[in-house]
């Protein structure tokens, strides 16, 4: 569920407080929780791609093939979202420069937010004009 207008300006309000205050501490937060997690997301997609192997290994030793194609697609699976991960995991040291917030939203939706935001502004200024 997106953020509102409101919700959104807030949340750059409190985060330029953040980084007026203790730039360094806001740049820790900002980069550690991400590379943490994406670090973990690697590591648990790398044992699920174990457990399909295993898996994989069961069903050709029980002769049962739906076991080994359970198997297959769960490694299959574990390996695209350790190699995502893994593509998206900041360097130790990277900095993006955006808010966490600002990271999730593409270049032309905040264009189409910001024009969107300037006609109610328009809207709300010809009403309290008339």
């Amino acid at each position: 569920m997106p953020l509102s207008e409101h919700e959104q300006r807030m949340l750059e309000q409190m985060e330029r407080a953040l980084y007026a205050e203790d730039p360094k501490f806001a740049s820790a937060l900002e980069g550690s929780g991400l590379r943490t997690y994406t670090r973990r997301r690697v590591y648990q997609a790398v044992a699920g791609f174990l457990v399909g192997i295993a898996l994989l290994m069961a069903g050709m030793v029980a002769k049962q093939v739906w076991l080994s194609v359970v198997g297959f697609l769960v490694m299959l699976g574990c390996a695209v979202l350790a190699v995502t991960g893994w593509r998206k995991a900041p360097k130790p040291g990277e900095q993006t420069g955006a808010p966490l917030h600002a990271r999730h939203q593409g270049r032309a939706r905040r264009s189409v937010m910001d024009r969107i935001e300037q006609r109610w502004q328009r809207r709300r200024d010809e009403q309290q004009g008339h």
